[in-house]
């Protein structure tokens, strides 16, 4: 179970607080105004930004004096952070080893990541030399390799067309079904929410509110939810 135990976020004015708890298998939707906190909030559960007081637990394990590294996440974000110059199996396999001293074993993990994507036989190309929809899918290959308990993903198809952003989430969503991950998907989009979260994270007014009911909340949405909507 992840819980955020009486967080505190703060960057010079902007505060946000977060205390609530998600269980295995929640795929969770974060949705609020621009500059609400929404990245800044999935930024601290992943390691990359100290809250100023709180605590991340994961089964009950306090990751919080954790480094992003050592904390059982996996985060994907909007520009997929692929390394140009590295091929796209070296991407993939600096999430089984930083150094990249990788087995036979590994390099076989990654050909079958690849596969499992879509990507069969591209692991030698660059970055450079795929289209947004392909290094998407990479970026979820490496995710895939990881097999953490968590999944964060910071909006990472906004730039697809909706067909493309379609099928990336139900991709997602089927690497999360298979390996009963806690999933926390960035999206200014209710109907990508819709469809992939059964629960939504409202983050506005300087906090986090608890996951609820995704249908429930866009059917009737508070002021400051239906504000952003244009309800």
């Amino acid at each position: 179970m992840l819980h955020l135990d009486r967080l505190t976020i703060t960057q010079g004015d902007f505060r946000l607080t977060a205390d609530w708890q998600a269980a295995k298998g929640a795929r969770i939707a974060v949705i609020g105004p621009s500059g609400a906190g929404k990245s800044t909030l999935l930024s601290v559960i992943g390691g990359f930004f100290a809250a100023h007081s709180g605590r991340v637990l994961w089964d009950g394990t306090d990751l919080t004096p954790m480094g992003a590294a050592a904390r059982p996440i996996t985060t994907v974000f909007q520009d997929q952070n692929l390394f140009p110059h590295l091929t796209i199996a070296q991407n993939l396999g600096l999430g089984i080893s930083p150094d990249l001293r990788l087995t036979k074993g590994d390099h076989a993990a990654i050909g079958a990541a690849l596969d499992r994507v879509g990507l069969s036989g591209m692991g030698p190309r660059k970055p450079a030399q795929l289209s947004g929809g392909q290094q998407s899918r990479a970026a979820l290959a490496r995710a895939l390799l990881r097999a953490r308990p968590i999944l964060l993903l910071d909006e990472p198809f906004a730039a697809l067309g909706p067909a493309l952003k379609s099928e990336m989430l139900g991709l997602v969503s089927t690497l999360a079904e298979e390996t009963d991950a806690c999933v926390l998907m960035v999206t200014h989009d209710p109907q990508d929410a819709l469809s992939f979260a059964p629960l939504t994270c409202l983050v506005a007014g300087g906090v986090a509110h608890a996951p609820q009911s995704t249908p429930d909340l866009l059917q009737n949405p508070p002021p400051e939810l239906a504000a952003y909507l244009g309800n």
